[in-house]
């Protein structure tokens, strides 16, 4: 296996960070007081953990470039340095391999090769001379790349940022929905618990159940040495992850029905997916290209997610065991998720559930991974309970989309809250607040970027007139229904004031011009 450095062209050269003090003028668009120390602290951990052509989402515990994180990180850069949000996700794109799936992993030659477990000497997969792990990661990234771009389109055009890009979203998309269509229903199915971006999450449980462990004296876990293993998965979570890795690789990283141990038709993938086809609407038109493709493709992923995942009893959708058929009935955040798709038939149904006493969203902060009122809930391990603040933004993502802005402006503002109380931590308890994983995490910092510099009130979603449909106002009166609930004080109802809209690509970048 080769440790090349060598890159593909969409990756821009490296590129040393100042360690400098950060300006403060960037800090005009958020105000004065809380919110610019906030705002100055996520830049301060964004600077730190870039590494020249990507950030990794953590120092220590994840010393590499994920492909989601990434996705997640260039929505906050791009209030920072566009050009930089372009480069991190051309920097994932660079290793994408020639079926066309992005890896989730994409190694740092330069990093010791055992500093993080399964490291390349395990996946033996690279790309274009680029260790790669050979698995993949829900498809947020069209998305971000629309995004990126509204950001900046007189600086996105000048490097012909979605030129290069549309074609490899499209073969990765391609991936997805060819490769991955293991039931011939037009869903994706994950083929690893890591491919859901919910590792541990107790929706997995049962199919993995069916999955053997390798014994644990075969491998040597290293997030241990960065986490506690209260909040971590379990040896026998680990021993089963590199099982279904191991055969993965050892197949050759065929995809067939018959050869996965494991294999679910996941919500938050197949909605994220959907969500990305709209932007690759938006995207192939102002590239000349034609949208209605992808128009097409993204009416009959909602339909199909809808038709097959959704449970009208529930409120959600549940993941469905591709080797059973059986729906996986267990409420986790990706169920409430699908909110992210525009013209969502159930979103209301949705809102409704995330109020319920299983997500308690009017309350608890970031909304739980995993169902309060379930006995196994925990609040401190991972996926199983813990707050994260990816699907927190997800959601106040969904909420504005689906007209719900009172309920968004209050989940942003509650967000910032615990983050400026309890640092950019990887999750938290989602009652208490508590921070809990590691520290400085990017996608947390990232994304309470992009809640800063987003006003109360307008949400993400003016894309322009290319961008992604809206749907009709959904909920009401959500506000007075949770002062009804008992314990719940009136700062918990939403913020009244505003600030001024922050006007795309006009902060003070963090770095030299065209970085």
């Amino acid at each position: 296996m080769t440790t090349s450095t060598r890159r593909s062209p969409l990756t821009a050269p490296p590129f040393t960070p100042t360690t400098a003090a950060l300006p403060t003028a960037a800090l005009s668009h958020t105000g004065r007081g809380a919110d610019a120390e906030l705002d100055r602290a996520a830049r301060r951990v964004l600077l730190t953990n870039w590494r020249g052509h990507a950030t990794v989402p953590a120092a220590r515990l994840y010393p590499h470039q994920w492909s989601w994180d990434s996705a997640f990180v260039a929505i906050g850069l791009r209030h920072l340095s566009p050009i930089r949000a372009q480069r991190e996700l051309e920097s994932l794109f660079g290793a994408q391999w020639p079926d066309g799936r992005v890896p989730h992993i994409v190694f740092d030659p330069h990093v010791p090769a055992d500093a993080y477990f399964p490291g390349p000497a395990f996946w033996q997969a690279d790309s274009q001379g680029t260790p790669t792990s050979g698995i993949v990661q829900p498809p947020a990234h069209a998305l971000a790349a629309w995004l990126t771009f509204r950001a900046d389109p007189a600086a996105a055009r000048a490097r012909g940022f979605l030129p290069r890009i549309y074609p490899r979203l499209v073969a990765w998309h391609r991936y997805l929905t060819t490769r991955r269509d293991l039931t011939g229903n037009g869903l994706v199915s994950i083929v690893h618990p890591w491919e859901s971006g919910l590792d541990n999450s107790p929706a997995w449980d049962l199919p993995l159940a069916r999955v053997t462990p390798v014994p644990t004296g075969e491998f040597t876990r290293r997030d241990l040495d960065h986490a506690a293993a209260s909040e971590r998965p379990t040896d026998t979570d680990y021993g089963r992850y590199v099982r279904l890795a191991r055969d993965y690789r050892d197949a050759g990283y065929a995809d067939s029905l018959s050869g996965h141990g494991f294999a679910v038709e996941d919500p938050l993938c197949n909605a994220l997916l959907a969500a990305g086809e709209h932007a690759l609407a938006a995207i192939a038109a102002e590239v000349g290209a034609d949208p209605a493709p992808h128009r097409s493709s993204a009416e009959r992923l909602t339909q199909d997610l809808t038709d097959v995942l959704y449970d009208r009893g529930s409120g959600t959708f549940f993941p469905r065991d591709a080797h059973t058929g059986a729906l996986l009935r267990t409420y986790s955040i990706g169920g409430l998720l699908p909110l992210i798709v525009p013209d969502l038939p159930v979103a209301g149904a949705l809102i409704e559930t995330a109020l319920g006493d299983r997500f308690r969203l009017a309350e608890a902060c970031p909304p739980p991974s995993y169902d309060l009122i379930a006995v196994d809930h925990d609040p401190v391990k991972y996926w199983r309970g813990p707050g994260w603040i990816n699907t927190g933004w997800l959601l106040w993502y969904g909420l504005h989309l689906h007209g719900s802005a009172e309920l968004a402006d209050s989940l942003r503002r509650r967000l910032l809250d615990r983050v400026r109380r309890s640092g950019f931590r990887e999750y938290f308890d989602p009652l208490t607040g508590i921070g809990h994983g590691t520290d400085d995490f990017s996608w947390t910092a990232a994304l309470v970027l992009d809640l800063l510099r987003t006003p109360p009130g307008t949400g993400p979603t003016s894309l322009g007139a290319a961008g992604l449909s809206g749907s009709r106002r959904i909920s009401s009166g959500w506000s007075s229904r949770l002062s009804r609930r008992p314990g719940v004080s009136r700062d918990d109802q939403p913020e009244s004031t505003a600030t001024a809209p922050a006007r795309p690509g006009t902060g003070t970048p963090d770095v030299a011009p065209g970085t």
